[in-house]
């Protein structure tokens, strides 16, 4: 019922929009829900770091969604950032199926985009494949829903909130913001390919920009490629990362500071009270009706609920970490071609512009939310023309390529080289494994055979890849990398995004927008040619690992290792993305492609649950063991320590696990922050792994901006009894005062 009374309030102001002859190319929605997973006790996904579990939340985990149709809703296409490491063939399918239920064919496998931000440091076990989910100890079912649900729930909210709009399109240079960190096999490629690009990374960010017919802002997302690892492999908070940061600088600029959980949802079931009551009114009675509501709700309706994603591209060798590698015991740079201090590799760590993690994660974000601000407020090209998409599923491991020469080759099995287990100097891997390995060892060629040896065929078409694991010829207990994959190609008028299942290098992903860019200047269409712009959207519906071009692949390093289909994957992706493209542009149907399979059923965890909670004899859940001191200042940090219990009890979906309050001239207590916010950190702690008993210990520092006034800090969760039953618990700081001076 609140959907379908938020729908009509929405339709009833466009139609009053299209009275007024203001005027608009697209309807656009615009949505953004929690999607943060299990806060303790599970792997983190992206470093593979067995010791690497979460143990609380830097900030809260998001998903963005915008929905766009032209003015004939004759089609509409959907995007949706979200702040994870990638998005997973079984999130995919799964987010379409509850879709479906709910909205019958208007949103579909098709018409559906799903990108991650690539953060590492969201909790793993949502991947349906074996590979991915070793070091979480197998499928985290917490994981995976807390994903799926939130992304539905974003796209169901921007489905509530459509409405007339405009989309511009900018885009320019941020610098200082992005490195190659396998610039040896950059070198590889072609040197006349080289030339025609001053930097060895994308430089460029490209964003469009969503406001209603009136000119006020929906939204806005931009594509910039950067590794989300500001936060290195030590981190055991849950955060989104530079982009996540950057993303809740643009929406808290937008939204008038208020980052508080249920606020504008609050504000939006007061409206549609209202909606309900005069839904038959004449316009100028709902019109009263909305301005009789107190401003600063009006506005937030209006103009809170805006929603900014800062998406993913072709990152595939781009760290954020800007100063590069050295060498950590020496201070010395690494060897180049291997990322090894003294044939070791353990020690070449990248070093990111800040002090430490968390400012790094400042710094590279900040520079993000800048430059989409400038770009945003100077935004005037306005995107025209229709919206439509194609989509297809391809098995990978087998499809043909015809080389310039004329010879015919295929892609292989999926296999993952010796130099994928060296990691890379954003996150070193172990065992004494290095970045460049073309012939492997003695000692690891023996633990290959007992794994899985690969067959002739298999070493001849992955050659020159030392195969370390086996992953395409492995079965048990179920596939360990997809061989099906989801590929889509959007289209906004002369804006095409092409969605893409992994990650794409630099080189990669300048080869496919080439591809796609031709493509569109081959057609006669009013809206295409040399003025089309064309994005690359990474780990997209699928996540199949990397793909370097033929020349990095030959390298060796990390992502040509990690180029599970074999040496011709790239080009194997173009030919399908230009096959996509042209079916675009000329109006004609694909073949759907083999339906890839949903694994949930078969998936094995062997994370133990909670058990039951317990608090200390005497002591209560939410009670505070260590207090807060009596007076701070401004940039200093406040700490408080209550008896917890396992976050796992209940995620706190759209909620907190902490506020920080002040106090009015009235006595009365109001939310200032919450654990989505940047100032604050939670921190979760237990003893030992069968420890019932645990501790949360809230920290916040407090910035420059903070009133002086009286404050307290609140903890809550939930208990689970040995019986099962969980219980909800809060607990609540002494009061403080904070100064100025």
């Amino acid at each position: 019922m609140k959907t379908v009374l938020a729908c009509s309030f929405l339709v009833f102001i466009s139609i009053l929009g299209l009275i007024r002859g203001e005027s608009t190319e697209y309807f656009i929605g615009s949505g953004i829900h929690d999607i943060t997973g299990p806060a303790a006790d599970v792997n983190m996904m992206g470093y593979a770091n067995p010791s690497q579990t979460a143990k609380g939340i830097h900030f809260r985990q998001r998903s963005r969604a915008f929905i766009i149709h032209d003015k004939q809703n004759k089609s509409r296409i959907v995007f949706v950032s979200i702040d994870a490491c990638m998005v997973d063939q079984i999130v995919k399918l799964e987010v379409v199926k509850k879709l479906k239920a709910r909205f019958g064919k208007l949103y579909t496998e098709e018409n559906v985009c799903i990108s991650g931000i690539h953060t590492h440091s969201g909790p793993g076990g949502f991947l349906q494949y074996v590979l991915f989910d070793i070091t979480s100890l197998g499928f985290i079912n917490q994981t995976l829903f807390a994903y799926v649900d939130g992304i539905v729930e974003s796209i169901a909210k921007a489905h509530a909130d459509i409405k007339p709009g405009n989309i511009f399109v900018n885009q320019g240079q941020l610098l200082n913001s992005n490195i190659n960190r396998s610039p040896s096999a950059y070198l590889f490629n072609p040197p006349k390919e080289r030339a025609k690009y001053k930097y060895d990374v994308d430089k460029e960010m490209v964003l469009l920009k969503m406001a209603d017919a009136k000119g006020h802002g929906i939204g806005m997302v931009n594509w910039f490629a950067v590794h989300g690892t500001s936060m290195n492999n030590t981190n055991e908070l849950v955060s989104g990362d530079n982009k996540g940061y950057a993303s809740y600088l643009f929406e808290k600029e937008m939204n008038g500071k208020s980052t508080l959980p249920g606020k504008v949802s609050f504000v939006r079931l007061k409206i549609i009270q209202y909606n309900e009551l005069y839904r038959r009114a004449p316009i100028n009675q709902f019109l009263d009706v909305l301005t009789a509501l107190p401003t600063n709700q009006y506005y937030l309706q209006l103009q809170g609920s805006f929603v900014a994603a800062f998406a993913q591209s072709n990152e595939g060798d781009v760290s954020p970490n800007t100063r590069g590698p050295f060498c950590i015991d020496s201070g010395k740079p690494c060897n180049k071609n291997h990322s090894t201090c003294n044939g070791d590799d353990t020690k070449c760590i990248g070093r990111g512009p800040g002090a430490n993690m968390f400012e790094s994660t400042e710094i590279i974000g900040r520079n993000q939310f800048s430059k989409a601000k400038e770009l945003y407020d100077g935004a005037k090209k306005k995107v025209t023309g229709p919206v439509d998409f194609r989509h297809m599923y391809v098995d990978m491991t087998n499809v043909a390529v015809t080389l310039k020469n004329g010879t015919k080759v295929h892609t292989c099995k999926p296999a993952m080289g010796f130099s994928f287990a060296a990691g890379t100097t954003d996150g070193p891997g172990m065992f004494g494994f290095q970045q460049g390995y073309t012939t492997g060892n003695e000692f690891w060629n023996l633990i290959v055979k007992f794994l899985e040896k690969p067959s002739k065929e298999q070493i001849a078409c992955q050659h020159p890849k030392p195969i370390l694991l086996d992953t395409g010829e492995i079965k048990f207990p179920y596939r360990w990398q997809p061989f099906i994959v989801d590929l889509q190609v959007l289209r906004i008028g002369n804006f095409v995004i092409v969605a893409v299942p992994g990650e794409f290098t630099t080189m990669s992903g300048r080869r496919v927008r080439d591809a796609v860019h031709k493509v569109s200047r081959s057609v006669v269409d009013a809206h295409f040619g040399n003025d089309t712009t064309v994005v690359i959207a990474g780990l997209s519906n699928t996540y199949a690992d990397y793909i370097a071009t033929y020349e990095e692949y030959h390298a060796q390093r990390y992502e040509g290792a990690s180029t599970i289909y074999g040496p011709h994957t790239l080009q194997a992706y173009i030919s399908k993305f230009v096959e996509l493209s042209q079916a675009l542009v000329k109006g004609k149907a694909v073949k759907p492609g083999p339906t890839p399979p949903n694994l949930l059923k078969k998936q094995l965890s062997f994370v133990p649950g909670v058990v039951f909670d317990s608090a200390p004899i005497g002591k209560k859940f939410g009670q505070v063991k260590q207090d807060v001191k009596s007076k701070y200042k401004v940039n200093e940090t406040v700490e408080v320590i209550f008896y917890s219990a396992d976050p796992r009890n209940n995620l706190m979906t759209e909620g907190t696990f902490l506020t920080v309050e002040t106090q009015d001239k009235h006595g009365k207590w109001h939310v200032r922050l919450t654990d989505g916010d940047w100032d604050t950190r939670f921190y979760w702690h237990k003893p030992f792994i069968l420890d019932p008993s645990s501790t949360a210990k809230i920290t916040w520092t407090i910035s420059p901006d903070t009133p002086a006034g009286t404050y307290r800090i609140q903890h809550f969760g939930h208990s689970k009894g040995l019986l099962g039953d969980k219980q909800p618990f809060h607990g609540t700081s002494s009061s403080f005062k904070v100064t100025t001076n």
